[in-house]
């Protein structure tokens, strides 16, 4: 049943009082800072009321998307129609069972990788410099250093789009390369059990002190990004390098379309400079495929996830967009 946005709201800010803002533009929040306004942005601080949330929206027929910190994902300009959930501080418990902890979806992953370094639990050095949540970095089968976090899951405590509870293994959540049965089925990471090593703290943090070293002179941590925007597919990997390899080889580095730039520091990173727009990144990427693709014959796949006006996601590069030459072509 359809409801309108004056009575949804009124039953989200009965349902969570003081946590419901509106008209919230994405650009303030996306680690893109790209992004229109949309109609709610609502901060959930339990798991039963996520559970409750997530019921009354689908009962309510509304759309809406699940956040963490927006890593990976690139907002319409035009904005959402429809309601954010974000998970992040609001739902980010964390909890040590022997050599196991339970952790909510919403903790920030560098966090949690200190967190199991003074814990003297190793294995989570490749997650300490990902920007993101252990939630949507789940989801994602995602890591560093081509190792995944998949490997350290036990279970997975998800809720369906009717918000009900399901528990998935490690083997029903069939995780591969950058992917994810929890993905595939679009559910929402509540709590996840994972398992690690015993190591020694001082080892750890230097291991971790190396990883973000070698990030701070790799990557371009200082202008907006999303990370990663391709993901690298081990056959190309093998023949021609990673993706900024790939994209550098096509003299494509530094290129830009209005304000989001490839990063000279960095070709598989695209930066805003100031004032891009999902437009200008669209179109972007569309040439970094054309050009890879006329160049190597590589089809260059993204990792970055498009939200549409109606909340719904797909691959950044299966979002149809015209590539004009421009004179905002640099």
């Amino acid at each position: 049943m359809s409801i309108s946005m004056v009575d949804l709201g009124e039953k989200l800010d009965g349902l969570l009082p003081g946590a419901v803002d509106r008209n919230v533009y994405m650009s303030k929040i996306s680690r893109w800072r790209i992004g229109g306004p949309v109609d709610f942005l609502v901060r959930p601080q339990s798991v039963d009321e996520l559970a409750s949330l997530i019921s009354l929206l689908d009962r309510s027929e509304t759309n809406w998307i699940a956040v963490g910190h927006s890593s990976n994902l690139l907002f319409s300009d035009s904005g959402l129609r429809g309601v954010v959930v974000v998970i992040a501080d609001n739902l980010a418990g964390f909890r040590r069972e022997g050599d196991q902890i339970v952790v909510q979806g919403g903790h920030w992953v560098p966090s949690l990788a200190r967190r199991l370094m003074q814990e003297g639990l190793a294995g989570a050095e490749h997650i300490v410099g990902i920007p993101g949540t252990i939630g949507g970095l789940i989801c994602m089968n995602g890591g560093s250093m081509r190792k995944s976090i998949g490997a350290n899951v036990v279970h997975v405590d998800c809720l369906d789009r009717h918000g009900t509870r399901i528990r998935l293994t490690q083997d029903d959540c069939q995780f591969s390369y950058r992917k994810s049965e929890i993905q595939a089925r679009s559910l929402v990471v509540a709590e996840a059990r994972l398992v690690f090593q015993p190591g020694d703290p001082s080892e750890i943090r230097s291991q971790m002190r190396s990883i973000l070293r070698s990030r701070r002179l790799k990557f371009p941590l200082k202008q907006p990004n999303c990370g990663s925007v391709f993901v690298s597919d081990p056959k190309m990997y093998e023949k021609y390098g990673p993706p900024g390899a790939v994209i550098e080889k096509c003299g494509l580095k530094g290129f830009q379309i209005g304000d989001a730039q490839i990063s000279p520091a960095h070709a598989n990173f695209i930066v805003n400079r100031g004032n891009a727009t999902a437009v200008d990144t669209l179109r972007l990427i569309r040439l970094i495929r054309e050009k890879a693709m006329e160049t190597f014959d590589c089809d260059l796949l993204c990792e970055v996830r498009y939200v549409g006006e109606d909340c719904a996601t797909l691959p950044a590069h299966q979002v149809p967009v015209q590539l004009h030459a421009s004179q905002d072509c640099q």
